[in-house]
């Protein structure tokens, strides 16, 4: 090993990953050479402005803001800057020299795959990211390569961290949204503007990622029907309680008949479900393959050191294969199968609602998603009592029977326009069996 040119590691990023990252690369130089089969040496680690960098374990002559000429020089890249530009660009520019590349950035990969899969198998080289969902979990290996000889049904994930807490907060101290996002921040689970994960734009990227692999079809951002959980009360979170189920932002791809329905969404889970034990800023993704059965893959999905963990196992396995020849599995699409709209994903759903508390009502509630194709597995109805509603009302809890989101659509449009109902209150989707 000692006669052998050293493989040329350029880190592009130095914040909570990349720094973990770099140190890992610097401390376990010996370690990480030896699984590999050659030496290796980190030559630069390129930041916006190297006077920002003032952790101790960073060697400021490694330091550099010129990432041209480290990329042009590198065998290997890890991507560690995030969002589009300019990792896009550098990411390109690595691979079309030739060199692999590593990344965590799943919005460049939900928007940018395919150009990316490209460039790599157009110069033979690897493009990893196996850090781009989950943080530490190794789930894009077991979907890419484990599973590559059965058929994946369904995947349903909690890949977004922060607003697991967040709807834990909620659930178990009675907190508001706003609340419980400040306490997210204030531990550093959340960013200064949470919008990405809030809003579920996060957890679409990993969505499109994950969809892309298990269903070998090509899903971007746009394909991903994303609702947030910023309109989740603790209201929605205490009735969660009441019927026996938790409520969870999940990342949903499913095989149906009619093509592949990929999206994110609030959606309340059985207690008895795996999803349902995930606790604070964990994540974990349940999988359901045909000879497999299910699977959960479950860990911390966040974090300098847990992330850098997946990272550096993609960069030994990205080295390896220059040393020892290989390359890691290209972008597979041959399934091709339409991705459907929006409206067109099946879902049981809980409507609640405030009605008159007054004879006939529930059956013109009925009446109404009947004649919507829409019918109900359970209800539930309590009284109200206080002055909001001094002429009667009552709270009305609708489970339905798996229906369009289309045709749910057309329900609470009438709902409200039903003289009898006073506000529609929440609408959330049900994942698990018809019973309820």
């Amino acid at each position: 090993m000692e006669t052998q040119t050293p493989l040329k590691v350029v880190l592009l990023g130095c914040g909570v990953v990349g720094s973990q990252v770099a140190a890992g690369l610097l401390s376990e130089n010996s370690h990480l050479a030896a699984r590999i089969g050659a030496p290796i040496e980190l030559t630069d680690i390129v930041v916006r402005d190297v006077n920002e960098i003032t952790d101790p374990q960073i060697p400021k002559e490694l330091l550099t803001t010129d990432a041209n000429k480290a990329v042009d020089n590198a065998d290997i890249v890890i991507e560690l800057f995030g969002g589009i530009e300019p990792a896009r660009t550098l990411i390109l520019r690595a691979l079309n020299n030739g060199a692999s590349v590593i990344t965590a950035n799943k919005a460049l990969l939900a928007n940018h795959g395919p150009e990316l899969y490209q460039a790599a198998a157009n110069a033979g080289v690897d493009l990893q990211f196996e850090a781009s969902v989950g943080g530490a979990i190794p789930i894009i290996r077991p979907i890419r390569d484990s599973l590559a000889g059965d058929h994946v049904q369904r995947i349903l994930g909690i890949v977004n961290g922060t607003t697991n807490f967040v709807l834990e907060k909620m659930a178990t101290e009675g907190l508001e949204l706003s609340q419980a996002v400040k306490v997210a921040q204030d531990l550093g689970y959340a960013e200064a503007d949470p919008s990405a994960d809030v809003d579920g734009v996060d957890a679409a990227a990993k969505a499109a990622i994950l969809a892309s692999l298990a269903f070998h079809t090509r899903v971007g951002i746009d394909d991903v029907a994303t609702e947030g959980i910023g309109a989740v009360t603790p209201e929605d979170l205490a009735w969660a309680k009441h019927t026996h189920k938790v409520l969870k932002l999940l990342a949903i791809a499913e095989r149906t008949p009619a093509g592949l329905s990929v999206r994110v969404h609030p959606a309340l889970i059985s207690r008895d479900h795996p999803l349902a034990a995930v606790r604070g800023a964990f994540n974990a993704v349940f999988i359901d393959a045909q000879a497999a059965g299910p699977l959960m893959f479950y860990g911390q999905g966040a974090g300098g050191v847990a992330t850098s963990s997946a990272v550096l196992g993609d960069f030994v396995a990205a080295a390896r294969h220059m040393v020892q020849g290989g390359k890691v599995t290209g972008e597979s699409t041959y399934a091709r199968l339409p991705v459907l709209s929006a409206g067109a994903s099946r879902s049981r759903f809980q409507i609640r609602l405030v009605v008159a508390d007054q004879p006939g009502v529930l059956q013109q509630v009925a009446g109404l998603l009947a004649d919507n194709q829409v019918s109900i597995a359970s209800v539930n109805q309590h009284p109200i009592r206080g002055d909001k509603w001094p002429d009667g009302a009552a709270n009305l809890v609708i489970t339905t029977h798996t229906a369009t989101e289309s045709a749910l659509e057309h329900v609470l449009r009438d709902l409200r326009a039903l003289e009898p109902v006073r506000e529609v209150l929440s609408v959330l989707r049900v994942i698990g069996d018809e019973n309820g």
